[in-house]
C-alpha cells in the first residue's frame, strides 16, 4: 500500500509579516497532482494543519478546498490536531468527513480505533494519535503522570492492546510530537510546558511505519519512525531544509520503503551578512536578489531607513538584524561595579561604549546631552 506522508501545514502562518496563504494554495495544487500521478492509496497529514487555535476565515477556506480537493481523488485523508490546532475546530464535522472517507482524530479517548485500510495483502491498521497535552490528556488516558511520555505510552499502549487482537496487520501511527534528537527549528512552539517535551523513539516500538509531525525539517528518527516536515519553510532557520512530502511503501511481508518528494520552491530563504554597503553594492549577491532576504547588518552603527535602502537592492527584504562587527571586550557581568555611583548621563555613555566599543562623537554627544536634559524637564532626576 502507498501512503503519502505530510503535515505542519500552518495555514494562515505569516513569515516576517509576509502573508502565505497563496503559496500554501499552490502547495494544496501541488499535493493533489501528486496523489494522482503518484497512485497514492492515502494520505496522512499530521497535525498543525493551521497556524493557531483560531485561524483565519481565509485560512479557514483554504483547508475546506484541500480536504474537498483530495477527498476528490477517492483516496482515503487520515487527519490529526497538532499542538497549533483547536481539536474542537479542527473535529467539529468529523462525523460527517466520514462518508467521505476522510478521517479527523481530535478525542484521546478515541485512540486505539484505528482506520482500517485494505489491499491484496490484507489489513492496513492507522491510528490517529492527536497532540497530546499531558495535563489535559492523563486522566482520559489513565496516565502515570501528567507528561509526555507518560501520555505517549498509555496512548500506544491502546494502540497495542488493539493490535493484538488482529491477525498480523501492518500497522501506521500518525503522531504529533517532539521525539528526542529530533533536529528543531525557530517557528516550532515549545512544547515544554507539562513536563519534558520529549518522548523517546522506543515509544512506537514494533509498529510498521510511524508518520510524525510537528518538527519542520524531514527527518528519520530511527527506523521508520519519521517526520514528513513542512511542506515551506517557516523561519530563516529552515533556509537549508530540502522541503518534501514522503511516500512510503508497505510492502505485503510489512517491509517499508519511503521516498521523499521535493515540494515547489517558490521563494527561497536566504541569508546575507555585511555593512549596509557592502550588501547593496556587492555584486556577489546577485542572485539572491528575488529571494526572501534576512540581512544581518555589521555596521558599527546602523545606518538610517536601513530595511528601505536594503529593499533597493532586494525587493523580498523581509527581515534585519543589527550585529556590529566591533563591540566592547568589556564583559557584561561587571556591568553593575563599572556604573556604581555614576549619574544617569554617565551610565548612557558607559553603555554606548559597551555597545559600540568607542566613545561617542563630538555630535553623538550633544544628542545624548539634549536627550537626558528634556527628560530632566519631564521630572526625571539623577537619582
Amino acid at each position: 500500500m502507498r501512503l503519502l506522508h505530510t503535515s505542519d501545514w500552518h495555514l494562515g502562518k505569516r513569515l516576517h509579516g509576509v502573508e502565505l496563504l497563496d503559496y500554501q494554495a499552490a502547495f494544496v495544487d501541488w499535493l493533489v497532482e501528486v496523489v494522482r500521478n503518484e497512485q497514492v492509496e492515502a494520505v496522512i497529514v499530521a497535525g498543525d494543519l493551521y497556524d493557531r487555535s483560531n485561524p483565519a476565515v481565509d485560512a479557514i477556506r483554504l483547508f475546506d478546498d484541500a480536504v474537498h480537493r483530495l477527498a476528490s481523488t477517492n483516496v482515503p485523508l487520515v487527519m490529526i490536531s497538532g499542538n497549533h490546532d483547536s481539536p474542537t475546530r479542527v473535529g467539529t464535522h468529523a462525523g460527517l468527513l466520514k462518508a467521505l472517507n476522510v478521517h479527523v482524530a481530535t478525542d484521546p479517548s478515541a485512540i486505539g480505533t484505528p482506520v482500517v485500510l485494505s489491499d491484496d495483502h490484507g489489513e492496513v491498521v492507522i491510528y490517529g494519535l492527536p497532540y497530546l497535552d499531558p495535563i489535559d490528556s492523563q486522566k482520559k488516558l489513565e496516565a502515570v503522570s501528567a507528561t509526555h511520555t507518560d501520555v505517549i505510552n498509555s496512548a500506544m499502549a491502546r494502540v497495542r492492546a488493539d493490535l493484538a487482537g488482529r491477525a498480523e496487520p501492518r500497522s501506521v501511527v500518525v503522531a504529533h510530537a517532539f521525539v528526542a534528537g529530533g533536529s528543531t527549528s525557530d517557528s516550532e512552539r515549545d512544547l515544554t510546558i507539562g513536563g519534558a517535551a520529549s518522548v523517546p523513539v522506543s515509544a512506537f516500538e514494533g509498529i510498521s511505519y510511524t508518520a510524525l509531525g510537528h518538527l519542520h525539517g524531514p527527518q528519520t528518527m530511527a527506523g521508520t519512525v519519521r517526520y514528513s516536515g513542512s511542506p515551506l519553510a517557516y523561519s530563516f532557520s529552515e533556509e537549508t531544509h530540502r522541503k518534501s512530502v514522503s511516500i512510503v511503501d508497505l510492502g505485503g511481508d510489512g517491509g517499508v520503503t519511503i521516498t521523499e518528494i521535493p515540494t515547489p520552491v517558490v521563494r527561497r530563504l536566504v541569508t546575507i551578512e555585511g555593512t549596509l554597503e557592502q550588501l547593496i553594492d556587492d555584486p556577489q549577491h546577485e542572485d539572491v536578489k528575488d529571494a526572501w532576504v534576512r540581512a544581518l547588518v555589521t555596521d558599527t552603527i546602523i545606518p538610517s531607513g536601513p530595511m528601505d535602502r536594503l529593499r533597493t537592492r532586494f525587493p523580498h527584504a523581509i527581515a534585519l538584524e543589527h550585529r556590529p562587527a566591533q563591540t566592547s571586550a568589556l564583559p557584561p557581568d561587571d556591568r553593575g561595579t563599572r556604573i556604581k555611583g555614576l549619574t544617569p548621563f554617565e551610565t548612557i555613555v558607559e553603555f554606548y561604549r559597551e555597545q559600540v566599543g568607542d566613545d561617542p562623537s563630538a555630535e553623538e554627544f550633544a544628542v545624548l546631552t539634549t536627550a537626558v536634559d528634556a527628560s530632566r524637564s519631564t521630572g526625571a532626576t539623577d537619582e
